[in-house]
Parts: C-alpha cells; sequence; structure tokens
C-alpha cells in the first residue's frame, strides 16, 4: 500500500485500500506521478470527512468537503472536486457503490483569465544569470543543466514538470531533423521540432558533458546518479535564479510567453495548439485575446508618447 496513504489513514482505515487500488489503476491508465500526487493529496483531505465504507459514501459529506476548502481560490476547489469525482465514478464501475454520490452535486464555475506571460527581455537576463548559451568550461554541470531545462520550457513551450520528466530516448537529435516526443497531460504523447539552433547546440553541449547515455536528461545530482529533478525543486531553483536576477516571473510564465509570440508572429492556433499539448483550442484561444491585449497596450503607450510631444 502506498505509504503516504498508511502514514495519514494507517493500514485499517475503511477507504484505504480502496483509495491504494483508484490510484494503482491510475498509474496503469497513464496518468503522471505530478497527477497522481494531486489525487492523493485531495482525496486524503476529502477523507478526513468520512467515516465509514465507501458503500456508506452519500452527498452531504461531499458538501461539507467543499464547504470546508471554501476560501481556497475558484480552480483549486474544482480540481479537488474532480478528484472525488474520479474516486467516485472509479468505484460505481467496481460495484463499490450502487449510485454516484456526485450527481447531486453541482459544479464550481471557474471565470476564464488570461495567462500571463513573461517579458522576453525578462526572461533573457535570467537565463543570462545562469550562464551563457556559451558557457565557460567552469561552469557547474548543475547550472549548465538549469540553463537547458528553462530553455526547454521557454523555446519548446513545455509544462515545467514534462521538462523534468523528459528521457533520453525521448530526444531525436539527427542534423537539421532534431525533435523531442514530449509526454503530456492524460498519457498523451506529442512531438515538437526542436527549431532554434542556439538550443540545440547548448542541449548537446550538456549531454555531452553530463556523458549520460540513457535515463533522465535533468538529473537531481551533480554526479548524475540520481533520478529526474523534481518539479519542486525546479521552482525552487527558478525562484532563485529569478531573486538574483532582480526580476519576478513564475516558472509558467516561460510557456505562456513561448505561446504568445507564436501567435503574436502569425502562427496557427491549430499549430500552437499541438505544440502546447492542449486538449482543444478553446484554451489556446486565450492567446489570442492576450494578443490583442498586448496590441492595446503598445496603442495606448504610443499615444501618451504623442501627447506628450
Amino acid at each position: 500500500m502506498d505509504p503516504v496513504i498508511v502514514e495519514h489513514l494507517g493500514r485499517e482505515h475503511p477507504l484505504a485500500r480502496h483509495l491504494d487500488d483508484f490510484l494503482t489503476d491510475r498509474k496503469n491508465a497513464g496518468a503522471s506521478p505530478h497527477t497522481l500526487r494531486a489525487y492523493r493529496g485531495d482525496l486524503l483531505q476529502f477523507t478526513a470527512h468520512c467515516d465509514g465504507e465507501i458503500a456508506e459514501l452519500t452527498a452531504p459529506p461531499i458538501r461539507e468537503f467543499l464547504t470546508a476548502i471554501g476560501a481556497l481560490s475558484a480552480a483549486t476547489r474544482k480540481r479537488k472536486r474532480a478528484a472525488v469525482a474520479s474516486w467516485c465514478k472509479w468505484a460505481v464501475r467496481h460495484d463499490l457503490l450502487d449510485a454516484n454520490p456526485m450527481d447531486k452535486i453541482d459544479t464550481i464555475k471557474v471565470s476564464k483569465y488570461l495567462p500571463r506571460p513573461a517579458a522576453t527581455a525578462d526572461i533573457t537576463k535570467v537565463l543570462g544569470s545562469i550562464c551563457s548559451r556559451r558557457p565557460r568550461k567552469d561552469v557547474p554541470l548543475d547550472r549548465l543543466r538549469d540553463r537547458v531545462l528553462f530553455e526547454t520550457i521557454y523555446v519548446r513551450g513545455t509544462r515545467a514538470a514534462e521538462a523534468c520528466s523528459l528521457d533520453l530516448d525521448d530526444f531525436d537529435l539527427r542534423q537539421d531533423d532534431e525533435h523531442v516526443r514530449i509526454h503530456g497531460k492524460g498519457g498523451t504523447v506529442r512531438t515538437v521540432l526542436l527549431d532554434d539552433h542556439g538550443y540545440v547546440a547548448l542541449l548537446k553541449l550538456y549531454l555531452s558533458r553530463a556523458g549520460y547515455r540513457f535515463g533522465p536528461v535533468f538529473r537531481a545530482s551533480i554526479n548524475g546518479t540520481g533520478g529526474p529533478l523534481s518539479y519542486d525543486a525546479a521552482h525552487h531553483r527558478w525562484q532563485g535564479y529569478c531573486e538574483a536576477a532582480g526580476v519576478d516571473i513564475e516558472i509558467h510564465q516561460l510557456r505562456h510567453a513561448h505561446a504568445t509570440e507564436l501567435i503574436n508572429a502569425g502562427v496557427s492556433i491549430e499549430v500552437v495548439r499541438r505544440r502546447l499539448g492542449h486538449a482543444s483550442t478553446e484554451t489556446t484561444q486565450l492567446y489570442t485575446l492576450l494578443a490583442d491585449d498586448v496590441a492595446d497596450t503598445e496603442i495606448r503607450a504610443a499615444r501618451r508618447r504623442r501627447d506628450r510631444r
């Protein structure tokens, strides 16, 4: 049984075994480690409101749980509700529940918001503070690794967790046809062109210096014997570089910046959708609204300059 479940619930808790089985099935279905951690955390939080067998699960404890997390953002509450809904659906499918109590629970609406891309100049400043694209031989391997990792997120438009989990087998570095295979949400896989020659050269330099032949590309230990760098570790290191550069950029803004640059350059919505790994164009459409917003900002700035003259 999952040791985290045992630590929080104990082996004898009436829901422990069912929660462990659910997570095992999700893992076998291709859910990412990040998704599994999120499911586990949300459902462990939910079990605090349940004191019986799973067959006895009804709507009231679910409402109690959603009320308890009412102070959280709508997006977070929607995610936690979705975790409970997935578990209940799984329980019905496995004849552990006669009826799905989620049928009596209203959905949670989340207002759409425009993603916030970082300015290219600010991103360049932070990346430059890590090391140059033509690094000196004495640059530590972990800093070179970080430069390549964060460039992968920025110039490829990957999610941070996707970049951290990349394996050497995911890269095809044949001359003039370089690609990377990215494992996205829901077990999806997409192939992304490595069209930036400077990035490719830096990646090859990093791999040459690291001496890796198989396994994770971005490893947790400097000597290369560890597993992949975790999202939390990457996030922490990125924040440190931002502080050193005097710039405030969240790691996910790198992906937003890449998408916005493509839209502003005239790349079609469908191409951007495929590159980012969005399930539908509806999500990608937000970047077209953002492009209009950026244009409006530039127009207002031009008018202010005209008025000053």
